[in-house]
C-alpha cells in the first residue's frame, strides 16, 4: 500500500510539473542570463586576490568562475598563462590581464547587457 501511494504522490508530481513546464519556460527565457567573469589564477596570487577584492562592488552584476590553472586537466591554461595571472575572460572571451580594469569590465558588460549601471 505504501509503494502505491508513493507511485501515485510521484504519479500528480510529475502530471503538475509537466502543466507547468511552458509557463517556467516562457518565464524564464524573458530572463536575461548574467555574464560570466572567468579568472584564471593559482594558489598563492596576491595580485589575484588584489583584483577579487576590486571586483567585489560589480559581483552582483556577473556569474564569478575561478580555474586554477596548476590543477589537473588545466595543462593547456597553465602553459597559456604562467606568466600572465590574473587572466580574465567574460564570456569566454580574453578580458584582461594582471590587474582589473574596472572601466573596461563595466564597459564590457554595458554592451552584454545595456543597462548596467557603476555601482
Amino acid at each position: 500500500m505504501t509503494n502505491m501511494r508513493l507511485t501515485y504522490a510521484l504519479t500528480k508530481c510529475i502530471q503538475q510539473t509537466v502543466l507547468l513546464m511552458p509557463y517556467t519556460r516562457q518565464y524564464s527565457s524573458s530572463i536575461p542570463a548574467l555574464p560570466k567573469l572567468t579568472l584564471y589564477t593559482k594558489e598563492e596570487c596576491s595580485l589575484c586576490d588584489i583584483a577579487k577584492d576590486t571586483l567585489q562592488p560589480y559581483k552582483h552584476m556577473y556569474i564569478f568562475e575561478e580555474v586554477d590553472i596548476t590543477a589537473a586537466g588545466n595543462e593547456e591554461w597553465f602553459e597559456k598563462y604562467k606568466h600572465e595571472i590574473p587572466v580574465f575572460h567574460l564570456n569566454g572571451q580574453f578580458l584582461m590581464k594582471h590587474k582589473v580594469n574596472t572601466k573596461l569590465l563595466l564597459r564590457k558588460l554595458q554592451e552584454i547587457e545595456g543597462y548596467i549601471e557603476d555601482p
